[in-house]
């Protein structure tokens, strides 16, 4: 796919950030899916328009594909040009199709109002998540009205063994399916306080599961807390969580405990029954 005249003659940015391809971090091969959304975070991050030189600094990607990719995006109308400077930046058509995807999510959508009313009785930030391989993934989060608050985004990845949300997704499992899960590993160490011994993750979980939620002391973020529940809704297993910073979640944790396990009842009796 050809570029207009205005993007094939793009300059250089005389200086870019270190590049944020995956392909170093993880060690894998880059496939061109992950190409293309290292292309709209390098946007997201750089906060203004990129030369097509710039994408390709920034993401790490060969200049020859960036130019592919990005001309691809451009006719399917992502990307747009501009003349001074000469320079790329997205359309809102990717916030038009995501804002119209998520209007019709199947379960997200209808559970909102109840998260919603945790997050301003709890008014610390409430999460939604499900297990995706070995971790976390962040499904919706609300935020606490504080100013000092724990913040997060849909779409992040978080450790099973040091987040409040992986804490309840493991104690949904049965306990032989758990110890075979967990038994004979080594858990990277993600604070001083995370738990990286499988005998004790094993014993925290379990304890857990027998007061019915889970809870994390600055587990996976230094001086958070989080109290978490798991739930069943469409045959899925997921997990609700409260978290925020320890002086105000220390001395609530039963009261924050009880308004959880209160909304995540209401969601299992509601999609129990569709």
């Amino acid at each position: 796919m050809k570029l207009d005249q205005n993007v094939q003659n793009i300059e250089q940015l005389s200086a870019g950030p270190e590049p944020i391809s995956r392909s170093a971090a993880s060690g894998t091969a880059v496939t061109a899916v992950e190409r293309v959304l290292d292309v709209f975070e390098a946007f997201q991050r750089i906060k203004k328009p990129l030369s097509l030189t710039g994408v390709a600094e920034i993401t790490g990607i060969p200049k020859s594909s960036c130019h592919a990719i990005v001309g691809t995006l451009i006719a399917r109308g992502y990307l747009y040009s501009l003349s001074r400077p000469r320079a790329l930046y997205p359309t809102r058509r990717l916030f038009d199709v995501a804002r119209e995807v998520q209007a019709n999510d199947p379960f997200v959508d209808h559970v909102t109002p109840l998260l919603e009313s945790l997050r301003d009785t709890s008014r610390e930030t409430v999460i939604l998540g499900k297990r995706q391989g070995e971790a976390v993934i962040y499904l919706q989060v609300f935020e606490s009205p504080h100013s000092i608050r724990y913040s997060s985004q849909p779409g992040q990845f978080k450790p099973l063994h040091s987040s409040a949300i992986g804490k309840a997704l493991l104690g949904s499992l049965r306990e032989s399916d758990l110890r075979a899960q967990l038994v004979g590993r080594d858990f990277a160490r993600v604070t001083l306080s995370t738990l990286t011994d499988a005998d004790a993750l094993i014993a925290d979980v379990l304890e857990g599961r027998k007061r019915g939620y889970f809870v994390t002391r600055g587990e996976n973020v230094p001086d958070v807390w989080g109290v978490s529940a798991f739930l069943s809704a469409y045959s899925e297993t997921l997990a609700v969580a409260i978290a925020g910073p320890r002086h105000r979640m220390e001395h609530k944790v039963l009261e924050h405990a009880q308004l959880l396990l209160a909304t995540c009842g209401v969601i299992s009796r509601q999609w129990a029954q569709r």
